[in-house]
């Protein structure tokens, strides 16, 4: 399977531009070693050089709700008994398994100019990232998908962040919710108000979900004392429509404020109400 990687430039504007792109067969490497390669890039001047593992990743899925990992009695059993106590000594960087049924979306901000939007979720935990398949014309969808991710820290934050797909151009922000792992309770269904980008003010919407987290206490404890693992996600932000919408709504306020102003004015001028003309003179 190929990877493929784009090389962009950005300069103080936030303009973007695309300096170029190559494609990596992962199948062809060895796995489990730190490979280097030096990797030409099509159809511009240089070359990117980089350092690929492959390692086999556990604990990260998606499914459907009928096939839970959780909801079956033995794998669950099993995933627990991964975690207690008496293996606290045993891989030291496997702390924990987090399970996210994400449910639906209540009420969402209509992004599209029809008083609809396209949304799905994106879900962040450290510098794994998933997300849903996208559910069009629609502002209460229902995703019903389970997601599954290896815990490297009991101190992160489960991120979920809904968008407005947009066809090519960059999704629009919609809401965002962020939920520490040590808050979680199991096996309930909560339903979280969405915010904005900086978690400070309420969103339009709600967000409704299901989590379930299994750790082992000791290996969270050791992990404490070691520094944070470094996020490489970070937030791109680009042209959005519901920020033009916004402000097309707000040049339409403005320019009726002032056509009114105008006309307020030319009835004075034109004495159309001598009461109102004197008044206004005064």
């Amino acid at each position: 399977k190929d990877v493929d990687i784009e090389v962009w430039g950005e300069d103080n504007k936030k303009h973007e531009e695309l300096l170029g792109m190559c494609k990596v067969d992962i199948t062809a490497l060895p796995s489990k070693q730190t490979n280097v390669l030096e990797v030409p890039v099509e159809k511009h001047l240089g070359s990117l050089l980089m350092l690929i593992a492959v390692t086999p990743c556990s604990g990260v899925s998606i499914s459907d709700l009928c096939v839970c990992p959780l909801g079956d009695p033995s794998e669950r059993k099993q995933i627990s008994q991964r975690y207690c106590i008496k293996n606290s000594l045993q891989d030291m960087k496997d702390i924990g398994f987090l399970q996210v049924k994400v449910l639906k979306a209540v009420d969402l901000l209509a992004a599209d100019f029809s008083g609809k939007s396209d949304p799905f979720c994106v879900l962040e935990l450290g510098n794994d990232r998933l997300q849903t398949h996208t559910i069009y014309k629609n502002l209460n969808p229902e995703w019903n998908k389970v997601f599954t991710f290896p815990i490297k820290d009991i101190h992160h934050v489960l991120e979920v962040t809904v968008f407005d797909e947009d066809g090519d151009k960059p999704p629009d922000f919609l809401g965002k919710v962020a939920i520490p792992l040590l808050s979680i309770r199991n096996g309930q269904q909560c339903c979280y108000t969405l915010k904005n980008k900086d978690l400070e003010l309420a969103s339009k919407g709600i967000i409704c979900l299901e989590l379930d987290v299994l750790f082992n206490p000791v290996k969270a404890s050791i992990r404490t004392f070691k520094p944070q693992e470094k996020r490489f996600i970070g937030d791109n932000r680009k042209f959005s429509k519901k920020i033009l919408s916004r402000n097309v709504d707000r040049v339409k306020k403005i320019t009726m404020a002032i056509w009114n102003t105008i006309q307020f004015l030319r009835s004075c001028f034109l004495w159309e109400s001598t009461l109102r003309s004197v008044v206004a003179f005064v």
